[in-house]
């Protein structure tokens, strides 16, 4: 299930594309500034229904003439499976749009970093034939915006230091500037104030920063509850009751097949738990009905795989 957490922390690359760029400068690493960025569909599924999703995929063109795709994961604890993941989204993105692609991986805490921070050799250790180098942000990647001039020079920046933070002692400095610098331009853009307020929430997921960013909000940014937050709290349920009827719909397949006596392998299994499309989930319900084998769910009715 996707957490508030790990939306926050790669969906504020598309509010602010450019944000990466001054993000990682950060660590040493130095990229021209973006002067175009456009989303591009984040589904690097295969024909045959395999889903395989980055968080965000942006297309970055920078003012010296290059372009690059950047690919955003939030990552919020090792996994021994994702460096697979992360080298097919770096060579189906570069087979697809003929750019180069750079994976961002961003963790909120300390030991995640340390272990995306690794090189993964992929192949023999005579002759690696692809290594997986991620760049990667963690909390001690960002300064700590202590004053509210320092965050309003650069609110996403401060989201992003603070969402990092949110469980050092830092965090309570960052969140009583961010607090301010929101509060001082809502005066002129409320509703940038109130988009980057949700991100801050969404951001501190349940650490005890969320507790004292409530007390900031409630103190000082009376403008959160204005309509346009209430439509973005809205949309944010609206989003986790649909994820929620896709997990349920998912359930009933297996349940289905299983009780039919039809095994499913652990790759199946994972294909239908990971699919968030009603419709399609709701085609391959019908199909369990009187399948032989779960091969028989992922094709059309003329037998061919759906794209």
């Amino acid at each position: 299930m996707v957490s508030s957490p790990h939306e926050a922390l790669h969906r504020i690359f598309q509010e602010d594309p450019a944000l990466f760029v001054r993000a990682v400068k950060s660590i040493g690493i130095t990229f021209g500034a973006p002067v175009s960025a456009g989303p591009l569909p984040t589904d690097l599924t295969e024909n045959r229904p395999l889903e395989r999703r980055v968080d965000t995929l942006l297309r970055l063109d920078t003012e010296d003439g290059a372009g690059f795709l950047l690919a955003v994961e939030s990552q919020s604890a090792p996994d021994p499976k994702k460096p697979a993941s992360w080298a097919y989204y770096a060579s189906y993105l570069h087979a697809k749009y003929r750019l180069p692609p750079v994976l961002l991986v961003v963790c909120a805490d300390r030991r995640t970093a340390a272990w995306a921070s690794q090189h993964v050799d992929i192949g023999p250790p005579q002759w690696p034939s692809l290594t997986v180098r991620p760049l990667v942000l963690g909390p001690d990647s960002l300064p700590v915006f202590r004053s509210s001039e320092e965050a309003a020079r650069d609110i996403p920046l401060t989201v992003l230091s603070a969402a990092l933070r949110r469980r050092d002692p830092d965090a309570g400095a960052i969140l009583k500037a961010l607090g301010t610098a929101l509060k001082d331009l809502s005066a002129d853009d409320e509703k940038t104030a109130s988009k980057f307020a949700v991100y801050m929430e969404q951001g501190l997921g349940t650490t005890p920063a969320a507790n004292l960013w409530r007390q900031i909000m409630a103190a000082d940014l009376s403008f959160f509850q204005s309509e346009t937050a209430q439509n973005l709290r809205e949309e944010g349920r609206e989003k986790g009751r649909s994820e929620g009827r896709a997990a349920g719909r998912a359930e009933d397949i297996l349940l289905l097949l299983r009780n039919r006596g039809i095994q499913v392998s652990e790759g199946e299994r994972a294909c239908i738990l990971s699919c968030g499309d009603l419709e399609v989930l709701g085609a391959w319900f019908t199909r369990a009905i009187t399948a032989a084998s779960v091969d028989e769910l992922f094709v059309d009715a003329e037998g061919e795989p759906e794209s």
